[in-house]
């Protein structure tokens, strides 16, 4: 079925007396987009990033909107007229758009990638490339994580060095990328966490395309600092690597958890440190009792390999 997408352009003060408008008309569906809403959610929480993309800041600038659907039909026509008429202050913009747009045009942006010398990420509907190297099948439209980004990519190639043979925890698993890379690189088993309830039936579903089950691969969605039980389980577990790749804030808020989670001989590995962050962090590490043995970077982001302090 082909689709009208329109669009009724606004301004803030605008916006709620536009949708209760709409909404009193009989229109369902509304999207809105307001630079102004965006901004206040970026700025009441910081905590979970320190970078936010430029160009969609700049395709945010100005914005304040509110989209709907109408079917593309007479009937549909009709409908927009109506609606046209009874919003004589506004104009309502139509655009035509196909089921199939929504549904596979993001999906041309995804390639299989390329990680350090051993890894492949290969969209799970794309064939795996004819390669020595180790396929890890991902859906990238699940959940925070693709496996593009630096400071994932910073991750991924340490894991070459350290998954094998270890129990590898995963603190802020997101798309489980890091853990099922663990896995498929040689760890014994892996665990992850992650405070979106939605986490676990992603990574499971992302683990079941590369053939891994819940007997090799355990999910739990809630917070290690203050879920005092969730805490306890991993301390009492142990791992030999731990992967935490999220922001600057929430890795300092985090490393005096970490010790605990280690084996004696285990390794820690952070990312996702923007440029500017790394020394504070690096202080909060050795602070928290870890050994900072290496320091790498890319693309303006950086990552910390520790070890605990020998006592």
């Amino acid at each position: 079925m082909n689709w009208l997408e329109i669009t009724v352009n606004t301004s803030h003060e605008r916006l709620e007396p536009l949708t209760d408008a709409l909404a009193a008309l009989g229109v369902e569906g509304l999207v809105t987009e307001d630079e102004a809403d965006v901004r206040e959610f970026l700025e009441n929480n910081k905590k979970y990033w320190d970078y936010v993309d430029e160009d969609f800041m700049k395709s945010m600038s100005g914005v304040c909107r509110v989209k709907f659907y109408l079917e593309d039909s007479v009937a549909g026509r009709a409908e927009l007229t109506r609606l046209s008429g009874k919003l004589p202050e506004y104009e309502l913009t139509p655009h035509q758009v196909r089921d199939e747009d929504w549904e596979n045009n993001w999906r041309e942006y995804y390639k299989p990638i390329e990680v350090g010398r051993r890894l492949v990420i290969v969209p799970q509907w794309l064939p795996v490339p004819e390669t020595d190297r180790v396929a890890l099948r991902l859906d990238p439209g699940l959940i925070f994580g693709t496996g593009a980004h630096a400071t994932t990519q910073l991750c991924l190639g340490e894991l070459e060095k350290y998954a094998s043979g270890r129990r590898t925890l995963d603190l802020g698993c997101g798309s489980g990328i890091l853990a099922i890379a663990a896995l498929l690189l040689g760890a014994k088993r892996a665990v992850g966490v992650d405070i979106d309830d939605k986490a676990p039936d992603v990574v499971m579903e992302n683990a079941a395309f590369n053939g891994i089950g819940p007997d090799r691969l355990s999910v739990f969605a809630g917070d290690v600092l203050s879920d005092r039980s969730l805490s306890n389980k991993l301390s009492g577990e142990k791992f030999g690597l731990v992967l935490m790749n999220i922001v600057a804030d929430v890795i300092i808020a985090l490393s005096p958890k970490v010790p605990e989670f280690l084996t004696p001989d285990g390794v820690f590995v952070c990312s996702g440190i923007i440029e500017g962050r790394q020394n504070e962090v690096e202080a909060a590490l050795k602070s928290a009792g870890l050994r900072v043995s290496e320091h790498k970077s890319k693309d303006g982001w950086h990552a910390f390999i520790c070890q605990k302090e020998e006592k």
